[in-house]
């Protein structure tokens, strides 16, 4: 049987998985984001950035897994990032950056942008790699100072791109999305069958 691999750390992108029917085996990579960005540059179009970096977690994994992995397998790289008021961003990482991230997109819309890079592995080496984004539009709500000071507090939004989730406490300040609410919580199942469609997988045949 084909293996389903998720090359992520996150816990979101794992329960969407296992609730649509995979049993994926997570290996994390471990790319500096913040250092590829720099190396991509400010200036280059964001969904070049978070395909740029889906993809070097996808290989970075690729890289390390042992063999007896790559015999038949699917591997899945993703990351988002905000794009809102013509900034990039991703996890805030501190309470006083996900606190000013808040102040600023409180009643207003951004993109969420999730990049994904798929690659099948047979006998040991890469057979094929597709790779998209998907953008979804936020609308937020205009959380007072002291929700988002409470909000700020659990630190749910201190790891997670645009400080704010759609399936935990976060979800009480998004008014809602125009597209696909999968790939806001961080991997779009929709985008993910059509990519294995494009390498010869069937998503039907990866459910355990």
């Amino acid at each position: 049987m084909t293996r389903f691999i998720l090359a992520s750390a996150s816990p979101a992108r794992l329960r969407i998985l296992q609730a649509a029917g995979l049993d994926p085996a997570v290996h994390v990579s471990d790319v500096d984001e913040d250092a590829l960005i720099a190396d991509i540059g400010s200036s280059a179009p964001p969904a070049d950035i978070v395909a740029a970096l889906a993809r070097a977690k996808a290989d970075s994994v690729v890289a390390a897994l042992d063999p007896g992995l790559c015999e038949d397998a699917v591997l899945v790289g993703c990351d988002s990032m905000l794009h809102h008021g013509g900034a990039l961003t991703g996890k805030p990482h501190t309470a006083a950056a996900a606190r000013a991230q808040w102040h600023a997109m409180r009643g207003t819309e951004a993109e969420l942008l999730t990049g994904h890079c798929l690659v099948r592995l047979i006998a040991g080496e890469i057979a094929a790699t597709a790779s998209r984004t998907v953008a979804t539009t936020i609308r937020f709500s205009s959380p007072t100072d002291a929700q988002i000071d409470a909000y700020v507090a659990t630190e749910e939004p201190l790891a997670v791109a645009g400080a704010f989730t759609l399936d935990g406490r976060g979800g009480w300040f998004v008014d809602g999305i125009d597209g696909d609410p999968s790939s806001v919580i961080g991997i779009s199942l929709p985008l993910v069958r059509s990519l294995l469609d494009d390498v010869g997988v069937s998503i039907t045949d990866l459910w355990v």
